[in-house]
């Protein structure tokens, strides 16, 4: 599924100790098969920093773009099948990876899936308005509009989990509004200057598609903060790691997806025509598949940016990859380039760059005992993986 078997979108693909943390090793993994050697990769890649910072803001990038692609195409409604698809391609790509002794994750148990099952239904709900506010809402405006989950997922943590909300904390949410309310201002005058106006009813469709993003996106914050808050609790019963997290997601979605797809999405001939025109058909397939593949690569290429850097290092890669994320919606589609959405562009880039500075400080007092953790240290909170997840959408 698209952005969230990450990816994007905010599910916990990754549990860390202090950067030290690797996904082959789950405890509860299953042993690799006998006779298969892993692939190495040779050590001046494998443990250079550089490699997994480049790879991980590459493959964010690259379902960003693709994801947009698709949903961009001229009246695309089949949303279910598109996040269907990329999970079937999800799944059978880990299961490759799996049988090459690539990758290890526990076997499908029935008793685990009914655990995971509201989870997995959170997380589909999640990715489902996050493609369509995608679909009605620049590339740059989405990235700094989802920055406004992690507002929400603070103060879920404050109400639900003891947690606290830093000074350094408040003032970069405080950036997070107004790079949105920025970033919202710009699209509607970009709107009103170059479709004639008010009084155009050109000017007065894009509005009204506009709105339909905001309100989208409004529902993927509100459901991206339960699904982590909800899945914070429901984590434990199971003690997923990364890949055991994106295998249950992806094969607990698929029937759901499948069934949706075929009974609420429109199947007749003019509908899959009009989603599929001939002389996009190919390439939107393409894009289509690809961005199931990239939610493995997202989530591989996180564990190894953690593994050879640290989780400190990481969240700052996170905060910066915000930036390339909203500038590849300039440079791949007609995104507007104005003062004012540039302007967006950099507030929200620098509100990241404050939370993720702002959690760092949090957790340095906490391990040096000037103040009560509001978390294990050893496991990254929600708000922190938000704010991560955030920053690869």
């Amino acid at each position: 599924m698209a952005d969230s078997k990450k990816r994007d979108d905010l599910h916990i693909d990754m549990g860390e100790k202090g950067g030290e943390y690797s996904p082959m090793r789950s405890p509860m993994a299953t042993p690799k098969p006998a006779g298969l050697a892993a692939p190495q990769m040779p050590a001046a890649i494998n443990n250079n920093p550089i490699f997994p910072v480049l790879s991980y803001c590459a493959s964010s990038i690259m379902m960003t773009v693709t994801n947009k692609f698709v949903l961009s195409g001229t009246g695309y409604n089949l949303n279910f099948f598109l996040l269907c698809v990329q999970s079937v391609v999800c799944v059978i790509a880990i299961q490759m990876c799996k049988g090459f002794g690539i990758i290890q994750y526990r076997d499908f148990n029935v008793d685990e899936a009914r655990k995971w099952f509201p989870v997995s239904l959170s997380l589909i709900v999640m990715i489902y308005t996050s493609t369509k506010a995608l679909q009605f809402l620049s590339i740059p405006v989405y990235t700094i509009f989802k920055n406004l989950t992690i507002i929400l997922i603070a103060y879920g943590e404050v109400l639900w989990f003891g947690g606290s909300v830093t000074g350094m904390s408040l003032f970069s949410f405080g950036l997070m509004v107004l790079s949105s309310v920025i970033a919202a201002w710009a699209d509607i005058q970009h709107a009103l200057e170059n479709y004639g106006g008010h009084l155009s009813d050109e000017a007065s469709a894009k509005i009204s598609t506009l709105n339909a993003g905001y309100m989208w996106m409004l529902f993927n914050c509100l459901c991206s903060a339960a699904y982590v808050l909800g899945m914070r609790k429901r984590i434990k019963l199971t003690n997923f790691k990364d890949f055991d997290t994106m295998f249950y997601n992806n094969v607990l979605s698929i029937p759901i997806l499948l069934v949706a797809s075929i009974f609420v999405e429109n199947w007749s001939g003019d509908n899959v025509q009009r989603n599929f025109p001939a002389e996009r058909r190919n390439s939107i397939i393409a894009a289509m598949i690809f961005s199931g593949l990239s939610s493995v690569f997202i989530s591989y290429t996180s564990a190894w940016c953690v593994r050879v850097t640290s989780s400190t290092t990481y969240s700052m890669v996170g905060a910066l990859n915000k930036l390339p994320i909203a500038l590849s919606g300039l440079i791949f589609f007609d995104a507007p380039v104005t003062i004012p959405s540039v302007s967006a562009i950099a507030v929200g880039f620098a509100s990241g760059i404050v939370y993720a500075l702002a959690k760092v400080k949090q957790s340095a007092k906490a391990k040096m005992g000037q103040g009560l953790p509001t978390t294990n240290p050893t496991t990254m909170s929600a708000s922190m993986q938000s704010a991560r997840d955030s920053f690869k959408n």
